[in-house]
């Protein structure tokens, strides 16, 4: 369906495309805070009827635009309201724990005009896991509705003993109110005429809620955040119009997308079902925002060291050491129905957080902050080396432990992901090919810290632990009749031979040999995995191939997005701009020029890029995958321990002009401008208050 959902911190609102939520409907509409449902209804009429929907608009994010007008009315000959009499816009914004939606209508008939407009509204306060369909089990009861003139309120008390409520409150006379959850009100309006009401919607949870304030007033402070996160942020001038329009489109919906709950901003993984801190997917996409916004590195690694597990618990698939996968706090969770609270069930967010550690620190030189998390560090190491490789070969597996857990443990996380040549599935334990190249990477990035803070006999130790793992997946994982990577290896230590896309992960961790990586991109760019839209997860031809499947053929962006960050790492920057150029031309087939979770892996003789059916949008790996190209056009990476950054530009074709401003490497700034002179690229440095040295390489 057509929905549209805006967000601010913890607080997201869902709805159909004129604005409604239905009293029934299969998608999960409506208003959530902490995985409950505090809106399962809101809908509108004039005269008891729908309007009729003229346009509607998320595009800003933090705020949505719907207009609509009335349907004809008549009743035994006698006109009530002609069609398309009056216009409703109606604008909504979410600031402070509490929505914002403004009614106004306008009267453009000739005459004066008398209507009905009521507000339908219910709410159940149901969980997360149980809208979705995912779990079912003992939950609370709601308790009582409470009418005042101008306000209506629900309230229910769950079986975690917590003391939840739903607020609804209006600037205008109403003419009456029902607990049942009608509100309706009279206007008249003369020719040209426009008047309006607002709703003010609080969430409230043990007695705790948003503060409501005039509408105006949060929309300043609304866009004055939104201004200062722009200004805070690196900023691209090109004149490829669409590749401006997705590197905009992505700065917004991160920002959309950014949660604090303690420790600093992160980006949750997506909209509507993963507003929550989600281990791999904010890491990544934290990674992915490197070039653009270190800070928010930063607070996602505060926030995952926070969640850190501290002993073996079967039930979350807890270990000591081991980074989140994902949490939940809604009432299944708090009365430990799921085990989400958090849940561990993943075999790469440890060395990834790693990995985002050591990144951000050659980003900014900020060794106080891994000196701060020098214990979540130590436990991370200790955990890939004594929990996650369970049988000592070498190699991190996964094996699901919790009852209610996730079976595949990697980021292709559905059931039939992990699949032989011959289509049968791989039995876990199961060592994936990119959680080896996350953990060589890891190991080699902590060495470089630890040689920085004086530690030469700990980094001594990783290093030679990397160059080990280095021999064996060469070793084990090498399959020399395809030229390629095994996806991962079973619980007999067999390749799981099927042609996928992890092995390109492993490219920007820097662990293979040159001949092996040219090997290894030159099958990602062939026909079988390139659709012209970009690179599929498993090749066209392999036994589990499907194009319409999750993770079996689909496209992710972010999955290209890692492949890409290695190409242009490696200095492959003709095969990356191949893939840029094919994801470029795949958002221009998606709203708002968004690159969505992801879609179907049908090539480009499919005269456009074919929609997933149930994609996140937006979501954010995806929204940072534009992030990630334009450093990837630059061949940028910066070294803040060696005081060096590397520069390898190379425009797209039909792109004749780049101009990154104020990108943050170490205390300052660098500014660069690529020009196209027939296919010399010129390279001026405009700013660099950074002190490092720029090192351009040349093009392989």
């Amino acid at each position: 369906m057509n929905y549209r959902v805006i967000k601010e911190n913890d607080l997201f609102f869902l709805t159909d495309d004129k604005g409604n939520i239905p009293q029934e409907n299969s998608y999960g509409l409506g208003l959530y805070t902490q995985d409950t449902r505090f809106l399962s209804k809101f809908d509108i009429k004039i005269n008891g009827q729908d309007p009729i929907l003229l346009s509607s608009s998320a595009d800003e994010n933090y705020m949505a635009k719907i207009l609509l007008t009335n349907p004809h009315m008549e009743e035994d000959g006698e006109l009530i309201l002609w069609r398309e009499s009056v216009e409703i816009e109606r604008k909504r914004l979410i600031y402070d724990g509490v929505l914002y939606e403004t009614l106004q209508l306008k009267n453009y008939y000739p005459k004066p005009v008398e209507f009905e407009v009521s507000l339908h509204v219910d709410a159940d306060f149901t969980d997360m896991f149980i809208v979705r369909g995912f779990q079912f089990g003992d939950v609370g009861k709601k308790t009582g509705e409470e009418v005042t003139d101008r306000s209506l309120s629900y309230f229910y008390r769950g079986t975690d003993e917590v003391e939840r409520a739903t607020k609804i409150q209006w600037d205008r006379d109403a003419v009456s109110v029902k607990k049942e959850g009608v509100v309706a009100f009279k206007f008249r309006l003369n020719h040209g005429e426009a008047q309006s009401v607002t709703f003010t919607v609080s969430p409230e949870i043990d007695g705790e809620s948003g503060t409501v304030i005039e509408p105006d007033a949060a929309l300043q402070l609304l866009k004055g955040s939104y201004e200062k996160w722009e200004s805070e942020t690196t900023s691209v001038e090109t004149d490829y119009e669409p590749l401006q329009r997705l590197v905009d489109r992505g700065i917004q919906d991160l920002r959309v997308l950014l949660t604090d709950i303690g420790h600093g901003q992160f980006p949750v993984a997506g909209l509507p079902w993963f507003g929550v801190p989600f281990g791999r997917d904010s890491l990544i996409a934290a990674l992915q925002m490197l070039a653009f916004n270190p800070e928010i590195a930063k607070g996602t690694l505060l926030t995952m060291a926070s969640q850190q597990g501290t002993k073996v618990d079967p039930w979350r698939d807890e270990q000591p050491g081991k980074i989140m996968h994902e949490i939940r706090y809604g009432e299944l969770a708090a009365t430990n129905q799921i085990p989400f609270t958090p849940y561990y069930g993943t075999i790469d967010a440890t060395p990834l957080f790693l990995v985002l550690l050591s990144e951000y620190t050659k980003w900014t030189g900020d060794l106080s902050l891994a000196e701060k998390l020098s214990q979540n560090v130590d436990a991370a190491l200790m955990w890939i080396d004594e929990y996650g490789d369970r049988d000592g070969d070498g190699f991190v597996e996964y094996h699901q432990e919790s009852s209610k857990g996730i079976a595949n443990q990697g980021w292709k996380d559905s059931g039939d992901s992990i699949v032989h040549r011959n289509g049968d599935y791989a039995e876990t334990p199961i060592a994936l090919s990119e959680v080896q190249g996350y953990v060589y990477q890891a190991k080699q990035g902590v060495a470089t810290i630890y040689e920085a803070q004086g530690k030469t006999e700990e980094a001594a130790k990783l290093r030679d632990q990397a160059d080990q793992l280095k021999r064996r997946y060469d070793e084990a994982f090498w399959m020399e009749d395809q030229e390629f990577h095994a996806i991962a290896l079973d619980k007999e230590k067999k390749q799981v031979g099927t042609l996928t896309t992890n092995p390109g992960h492993v490219l920007f961790a820097e662990m293979l040999e040159e001949n092996k990586a040219d090997a290894v991109i030159e099958k990602l760019i062939s026909p079988a995995f390139f659709s012209g839209y970009g690179i599929r997860t498993m090749a066209e031809g392999e036994a589990g191939y499907n194009p319409m499947s999750y993770h079996d053929g689909s496209i992710w962006p972010h999955d290209n997005s890692m492949i890409l960050l290695g190409m242009s790492k490696l200095n492959r920057q003709s095969a990356a701009n191949t893939v840029i150029h094919g994801l470029i031309e795949a958002a221009e087939h998606f709203e708002y020029d968004r690159l969505p979770e992801l879609f179907c892996g049908y090539g480009t003789e499919a005269g456009r890029a074919v929609k997933y059916p149930v994609a996140c949008s937006p979501q954010a790996w995806a929204a940072g995958t534009p992030l990630v190209f334009i450093q990837t056009i630059l061949g940028l990476f910066p070294d803040s321990l060696n005081k060096t950054i590397t520069l390898c530009p190379q425009l797209l074709k039909g792109m004749n002009d780049l101009h990154v401003m104020k990108i943050r490497i170490g205390k300052g700034y660098l500014s660069v401008k690529v020009t196209r002179n027939g296919e010399e690229m010129i390279t001026t440095i405009e700013e660099n208050t950074t002190g490092y040295e720029v090192v351009q390489k040349q093009l392989a």
